[in-house]
């Protein structure tokens, strides 16, 4: 429902992930006269195929303290979440050399400090962006809970958990017998675990984001399937949005495309370094049994979480490109992972998909307005935590659009930091 009134000001959103649709319903709620475009459709990439868990705990980078020591061994063991297309390693590697820097307590920290106020009360975030909406079904309350071999696993982990200690979270302990009988697949398996409250998860997430995409289109928004070609400006003037059907003119624009936000960025003279880190899941398809939450798998890196009629399993980062076509060798590890985690689990079948994570080299989604074209809006770059982050993303455009105060230190999120 339309709150307030704008003179009918125009905004083109670019990208229909959960970003975007957030980005949407915020500005349609404002008043804002509202275009939807993506080159594939509501939820086409990333937000098709992300984890579905809302983690409001998710502020620990991947580039963590260990990182710089762990991932030549993790590169070439055949069983590691971690994959290189080597010839592709010339192109991103000023991107990597930027991003091992920050392998280091100091801004592990300071990616920690960012995110939290992006995932804060995540679950909370959901509920009312998709209130009234019909997506409300999707979302789920749920535990989030981290599996580990033993607890000596767990221990080494002690920077993630003092950083989330850091940020107030607390969680609960179970020793092999405490979680068989709190997760009766893991009954009798020899594991320790850790269960952190409050969080969410979403049972559907494709379907979940065309819900809130046509909550957009119900209330008088506009959805093209379409690519844009280019955001047209002159002397830092914005002209309008450029598709291969033409000019469409508008007051401002929310770049929420992912990964594919950095072309557009940097042809308005924005410094992206951003990688696509290239996500993969299988689904276990009307399985014999079904987890009660989501889950982390640390030996493996990577989380089950029930959603409906299937489990799905996602995890696995491998550096390669937009262009490399999907390596089979993630697909199989993820298979071998459940057999040897779960070998009494039955289902139909094993469904499989390869996606692109926006891996900003500081592991910082970019957010606010272009230094160039300052009516230009970034919302792209949130690497692990999209669906998690996307309704306060969306919040934060919202309100940076109509000049109102954000409520929060937006600076760890300025487009214009890597330019100085």
């Amino acid at each position: 429902m339309q709150t307030n009134k704008t003179d009918n000001k125009k905004v083109v959103v670019i990208g229909a992930g959960i970003v975007g649709a957030s980005a949407a319903i915020h500005l349609q709620r404002d008043g804002y006269d509202v275009v939807l475009i993506d080159k594939e459709g509501p939820a086409g990439g990333t937000s098709y195929g992300n984890g579905g868990i809302l983690v409001s705990s998710g502020v620990v980078p991947i580039n963590s303290p260990g990182l710089i020591k762990n991932a030549p061994g993790m590169l070439l063991r055949r069983d590691s979440p971690l994959f290189m297309h080597w010839p592709y390693l010339p192109r991103m590697l000023p991107w990597l050399i930027r991003y091992m820097r920050r392998a280091n307590a100091r801004d592990a920290r300071k990616v920690a400090d960012a995110l939290a106020p992006l995932l804060h009360n995540s679950i909370g975030q959901h509920r009312a962006l998709a209130k009234g909406t019909g997506a409300e079904k999707w979302i789920h309350d749920s535990d989030y809970v981290f599996v580990y071999d033993n607890r000596a696993a767990y221990e080494k982990d002690a920077f993630a958990w003092s950083l989330r200690r850091e940020k107030g979270f607390e969680w609960d302990e179970m020793d092999a017998l405490a979680f068989g009988e709190y997760e009766p697949m893991f009954a009798g398996k020899d594991k320790f675990a850790i269960r952190l409250g409050g969080h969410g998860r979403v049972s559907d997430p494709e379907q979940y984001v065309i819900d809130l995409a046509a909550s957009v289109t119900q209330q008088g928004g506009e959805l093209i399937i379409g690519e844009v070609e280019e955001i047209v400006h002159q002397q830092g003037k914005l002209g309008g949005v450029k598709t291969g059907e033409g000019m469409i003119q508008c007051d401002k624009v929310v770049l929420a495309a992912g990964v594919w936000s950095k072309r557009l960025a940097e042809k308005l003279g924005a410094k992206v370094p951003m990688e696509t880190e290239r996500g993969y899941h299988i689904e276990l398809v009307n399985p014999s049994a079904m987890p009660g939450c989501s889950m982390m798998l640390a030996a493996g890196k990577f989380v089950i979480t029930p959603m409906d009629g299937r489990i799905r399993c996602a995890g696995i980062v491998e550096f390669g490109g937009l262009e490399t076509p999907a390596n089979q060798a993630p697909i199989e590890l993820l298979k071998k992972h459940v057999r040897e985690t779960l070998p009494e689990l039955k289902y139909d079948r094993i469904d499989e998909w390869m996606g692109h994570r926006p891996a900003p080299s500081d592991s910082i989604p970019f957010i606010g307005p272009l230094d160039n074209v300052p009516d230009v809006f970034a919302a792209f770059g949130h690497h692990h935590v999209g669906l998690g982050s996307g309704p306060r993303t969306g919040q934060l455009v919202a309100d940076m659009v109509a000049g109102r105060e954000t409520g929060i230190d937006t600076t760890p999120y300025r487009v214009g930091r890597f330019t100085h």
